[in-house]
């Protein structure tokens, strides 16, 4: 059971913007309760389900004189006009996250964030869990969305959700029972403004956090004030989950060697001892955190071996859509990198690129900036990236599909792109 109550939703009329997956979650989750919504998106989603009173290219101004209570989508901006109007009338506004977490309040919660890693950790908790024979979901930006778990769980089940600073900027009374931060590092600072702004959105997650919580982020983030009140756990060298030695440590006693760990990356094993730590701190076996660790190989999309053609390894990390993300996968390889770059930019400075691959080719909207800030070969689109790359990689070499981009303005999302990529190696 979830260690204390969670506050109850505001009455309706509900109105919830933006029908992406999240959003459709909510609608579905409170029509569930008997809850009247009324549901809106700027654009034309595909797919949406029948029995929802759902309005397209309509941006929800009208629908909101009859609304008593917002749910805001995580893609839909703060300025978007219906929701400055929704807050100016003094009506309440819930993210997705906030909705999902209050209605599914018998359950104990552990919440992930951070820039990179996000995805890999959360998957992995669930692992581990699992390998304790503990009853777990995994939701959020990977899987499914918070809001559709809600009637589905048995009694007991711990969530594991990865939350983004678009979903944490929302969030009101949000506390989950375990919180972790993994990493900072500039990204989305088209939506957040500022790296102060996005800092303080993630940090959202811990200000409301009891003295029963516990709270893990790295040692020596630099971030001594996390907020709230949660018991502070520190992972990584020198932390309460040390890294040193060749092993990962925890109570003064090593927990595994790093050669047993199943993922690939110094990066990685930062994830693992994220992982380890928020496990142990709320008490799961050792032994079951050992397995789970070992027996955990990574998710899609993220450092995932694609194939080997003619000795040239193929690596899918579409999912790295921030410089700092195709920095550490490229310091995952010895071997000389071909490195498929672009898509849409996020405001980013993408210097730190420069002679950091044996070669790169450029696709999207980014490709004038990569250019400039990093060099490489316009090809335009993901088929002729690789075209180039195949014709040039030699045996031993890795071609690296890590985008540092947004995928948005030549597929649906990154997964798509992944997946485009994993076809053309067919």
């Amino acid at each position: 059971m979830s260690e204390r109550p969670r506050p109850p939703l505001p009455p309706g009329p509900w109105l919830v913007v933006g029908l992406a997956r999240s959003g459709v979650a909510a609608a579905r989750a409170l029509q569930a309760r008997g809850e009247s919504v009324v549901a809106v998106d700027a654009g034309s989603p595909a797919g949406l389900p029948d029995g929802l009173d759902a309005h397209v290219r309509c941006d929800g101004l009208a629908q909101l004189d009859h609304a008593r209570a917002v749910v805001k989508s995580p893609g839909v901006p703060r300025e978007a006009a219906v929701i400055a109007a929704a807050r100016s009338r003094g009506i309440a506004v819930l993210g997705e996250i906030e909705l999902g977490w209050r209605l599914l309040g018998e359950h104990p919660f552990v919440a992930v964030t951070g820039t990179n890693g996000k995805t890999t950790t959360v998957q992995l908790l669930g692992h581990i869990h699992r390998e304790a024979g503990l009853p777990v979901a995994v939701a959020g930006n990977v899987g499914d969305a918070l809001s559709g778990l809600v009637g589905s769980l048995a009694a007991g089940t711990v969530i594991v959700c990865e939350v983004s600073s678009f979903q944490l900027e929302d969030v009101i009374d949000f506390a989950p029972e375990g919180a972790v931060l993994l990493n900072v590092q500039p990204d989305h600072l088209d939506r957040h403004g500022t790296f102060e702004d996005y800092v303080g959105a993630k940090l959202r997650m811990f200000a409301r956090q009891g003295t029963d919580d516990v709270a893990v982020a790295p040692a020596g983030l630099g971030i001594e004030d996390l907020g709230g009140c949660a018991r502070r756990v520190r992972f990584g060298s020198g932390g309460d989950l040390d890294d040193r030695a060749g092993h990962l440590w925890w109570d003064d006693e090593p927990l595994i060697a790093h050669d047993e760990i199943g993922l690939r990356g110094a990066h990685n094993r930062a994830n693992a001892a994220a992982a380890a730590a928020i496990a142990l701190a709320r008490g799961i076996d050792p032994d079951a955190v050992r397995a789970g660790l070992r027996g955990f190989a990574g998710v899609e999309h993220r450092l995932e071996d694609v194939a080997t053609i003619d000795g040239v390894l193929y690596v899918n990390d579409s999912k790295a859509t921030n410089v700092a993300s195709s920095l550490v996968a490229l310091a995952s390889f010895d071997a000389p990198v071909h490195l498929i770059l672009g898509g849409r930019g996020k405001g980013q400075d993408f210097t730190a690129l420069r002679d950091r691959a044996h070669r790169v080719y450029l696709i999207g909207e980014a490709t004038p900036q990569l250019q400039a800030e990093v060099g490489g070969v316009a090809c335009s689109t993901l088929h002729d990236a690789v075209g180039e790359a195949r014709a040039a990689a030699r045996d031993g070499e890795v071609v690296l599909l890590s985008p540092a981009c947004a995928s948005f303005d030549q597929f649906t999302d990154y997964e798509a792109r992944g997946r485009a990529f994993k076809a053309l190696l067919r």
